[in-house]
């Protein structure tokens, strides 16, 4: 294991630790702040989605990171989490207990309302833990009354991209969606600034930029119940819908917000006070993880 008490000849006054396995390095002043660990060793093992499980030694792998994980997880002088999910993680894994503390995405002094130009912003990488396939079957349920759609994000899964694009045509929504695919931070922050609300239906996020990006933006936002970490955030029939991850009661909020403009924006205001209440700062990210300890 590398040792990180010093670097180039200097003494290292404080190691923090962000993401695996660069969080296993040994120093003697270490202050961990997990963005999440290896998900596919612990809550995603037994998933369909899982590839580790489906190599050869994949079951040796796990149990090697599972045995880093309880060895250098606990020298850490001080053990953060970037969100109430990744501490649930580790305290069910490892039994490790973790304070959340969360940070601000990016472009945050950036996002605000602009205006409601009707259609709804999906962002996320294109890929099956992002779930695009639900709302674009629920645009499809909407038949005709479906919204425009924006989705925005790069295709990590071109197999299951063509795929989206394929289910749109067949449930004629095909026309409805623009795959915006990777912007410039200005046009991103301007599709945020002009669209209805928000679609974020992930499977277990461990934090989630998104949701927050909405509320900055005061726009509502849809979620599913699984989706982990937005659900730290979205109050369900206040800045946003909880849904079920089915298709037909994403497209019952859906189609609710599209025709009632006036309490998509309420819930957007209600998001953008939420997250003022909620002290997210560098600021504060900083002075804690430096804390005396």
């Amino acid at each position: 294991m590398i040792d990180a008490g010093a670097c180039n000849g200097h003494k290292c006054d404080l190691v923090i630790g962000l993401k695996f396995p660069a969080y296993h390095i040994h120093a003697p002043r270490k202050v961990l702040w997990i963005l999440h660990q290896h998900r596919t060793a612990f809550d995603m093992w037994k998933h369909p989605l899982c590839d580790l499980a489906q190599y050869p030694n994949g079951r040796d792998i796990r149990d090697a990171i599972d045995s880093m994980e309880h060895r250098w997880l606990p020298e850490a002088d001080a053990l953060f989490a970037n969100s109430r999910n990744v501490a649930r993680r580790l305290s069910d894994y490892c039994d490790l207990d973790a304070d959340a503390l969360y940070h601000p995405p990016p472009s945050a002094d950036d996002l605000k309302w602009v205006s409601d130009d009707g259609y709804w912003l999906v962002p996320g990488r294109i890929e099956q833990m992002k779930r695009q396939k639900i709302v674009i079957q629920a645009l499809g349920l909407l038949g005709r009354k479906a919204p425009d759609a924006v989705f925005l994000g790069t295709a990590q899964d071109t197999t299951y991209f063509n795929e989206l694009k394929s289910l749109a045509d067949r449930l004629g929504v095909g026309s409805k969606i623009r795959w915006a695919g990777f912007v410039s931070k200005e046009e991103r922050v301007s599709l945020y600034g002009r669209c209805r609300g928000v679609i974020y239906p992930p499977i277990d996020e461990d934090y989630g930029y998104v949701t927050l990006e909405a509320m900055l933006a005061s726009k509502p936002v849809l979620t599913c119940s699984d989706s982990g970490g937005p659900l730290e955030f979205v109050r369900n029939d206040e800045t946003g819908f909880i849904c079920e991850p089915t298709p037909e009661q994403l497209a019952e909020k859906i189609g609710l917000l599209s025709g009632d403009p006036m309490k998509a924006s309420g819930f957007g205001r209600a998001g953008h006070t939420a997250y003022n209440t909620l002290g997210i700062s560098w600021d504060k990210v900083i002075e804690t993880l430096l804390a005396p300890r």
